[in-house]
């Protein structure tokens, strides 16, 4: 009889207020959704950086007879120029026996994983691959590209390491790391992550609201059968259940919201309808497993929160 009583108190105050438990459901939901693609953003990018962290290599650039000649001539122009390329490469092209010394000491160096040599025919070969549609390809020639050792650490976050023991050198134009372009990408995606948390706080702020509004009118509106339940000696906590149950059903409902819609946007953004998985092979997209693995997350908060202001909301505006 009284878990029959508290659940038709429950469809009583969800039906009397029913207007703000739909602003309740809506504004769980939104900000919920928001929490999810949070966590979400935050795991997508730490995926993203192993993936590209991993592929990013150091690439040290040879002196070429065009880079001799283009520092001899700026030399002359410009004494103590900072060009660094202009001054390595003033000495003339990379000589045989500094690339072997170059290859030498980074096959020694701990931390680095591999080495590669690109000849100058092979680096406008792939120029050639990636740029031949392009205007310029066709005034490139083999003998202006540059030969370069393409290395690959065990951990990329110390790649200053190889910059520093290599760049100025003798022979070497530059030492050019891909992570600093990375890091870029990287920077605007973290932006964009705490933009969203910023606006899930403002949501989650706004539903609180919501449900300490809706608490006290649904208290106000039965405030008689309140009165009479305290007269018969129901405890307070009898007296509260069916305020905090309203609550938590409205914000359990937003957070099943907040699921199809996480649900959704991996199903019709990543995998089907747009296929960004498929059109935008760069990225590691998460899988299903990631997206599922926050949605016991996105169910606990949307229960806890609502049910936690209700209690603070109903110790405050209703004595019993």
């Amino acid at each position: 009889m009284r878990a029959q009583f508290v659940m038709s108190e429950i469809g009583v105050g969800l039906r009397r207020n029913l207007t703000m438990t739909f602003a309740v459901i809506i504004s769980v939901a939104l900000s919920l959704a928001l929490f999810g693609g949070s966590l979400l953003m935050r795991e997508q990018v730490s995926r993203m950086k192993g993936y590209w962290y991993d592929k990013a290599n150091v690439s040290i650039y040879l002196c070429n007879k065009q880079d001799a000649e283009q520092a001899t001539e700026a030399a002359d122009k410009t004494a103590g120029s900072g060009d660094l390329g202009v001054a390595t490469c003033r000495k003339g092209a990379v000589t045989d026996e500094q690339k072997k010394q170059i290859e030498a000491e980074l096959k020694q160096m701990s931390l680095v994983k591999s080495v590669a040599y690109e000849s100058a025919d092979e680096a406008y070969k792939h120029y050639q691959e990636q740029y031949g549609h392009t205007a310029l390809a066709s005034s490139i020639t083999p003998d202006q590209m540059q030969e370069s050792f393409r290395v690959k650490l065990k951990d990329p976050e110390k790649y200053k390491v190889v910059t520093s023991a290599f760049a100025g050198r003798d022979g070497i134009h530059t030492v050019d790391d891909q992570r600093q372009a990375i890091d870029a990408l990287f920077g605007i995606l973290n932006y964009v992550n705490i933009a969203a948390l910023g606006i899930m706080l403002i949501m989650l702020i706004v539903a609180l609201l919501l449900i300490v509004n809706t608490v006290r009118v649904s208290a106000f509106s039965r405030r008689r059968e309140t009165g009479i339940m305290r007269l018969v000696g129901a405890s307070s906590f009898y007296i509260q259940v069916p305020f905090i149950m309203e609550a938590a059903v409205a914000g359990l409902i937003g957070a099943f919201l907040a699921c199809a819609m996480l649900v959704s946007g991996q199903y019709f953004v990543i995998d089907h309808g747009f296929e960004l998985r498929d059109k935008i092979q760069l990225i590691d997209f998460m899988g299903w497993t990631s997206v599922l693995a926050k949605l016991p997350y996105v169910l606990f908060i949307g229960l806890l929160m609502p049910s936690m202001a209700a209690f603070l909301a109903l110790r405050k505006y209703l004595k019993v």
